[in-house]
């Protein structure tokens, strides 16, 4: 059990950090048309869009994003807390 936690709680750290990338490719012109850029529209859209259905935008500023990885973040630690309670 505790290999499952480790691979679920590093695919979520893995998946943050990929959310960060292609928050921060947003800033760069045409780096999202490139073929990593693409790679990461088809794992990170369906997630974010989650989020840009509740949250709108402030003007130029997108705070979806945000939400999204702090929901990770809680998702995160909620896996520990559940794997702390059951197993350790």
């Amino acid at each position: 059990m505790v290999e499952l936690y480790t691979i679920i709680h590093y695919a979520l750290v893995f998946y943050g950090y990929a959310l960060i990338v292609y928050i921060f490719m947003s800033w760069f012109p045409g780096a999202r048309e490139s073929s990593f850029g693409q790679v990461l529209t088809k794992i990170c859209e369906p997630y974010l869009e989650q989020f840009r259905k509740f949250i709108p935008p402030l003007g130029m500023i997108d705070l979806s994003p945000l939400v999204a990885i702090l929901v990770l973040h809680l998702a995160r630690a909620g896996l520990f807390e559940f794997f702390q309670m059951f197993l350790f």
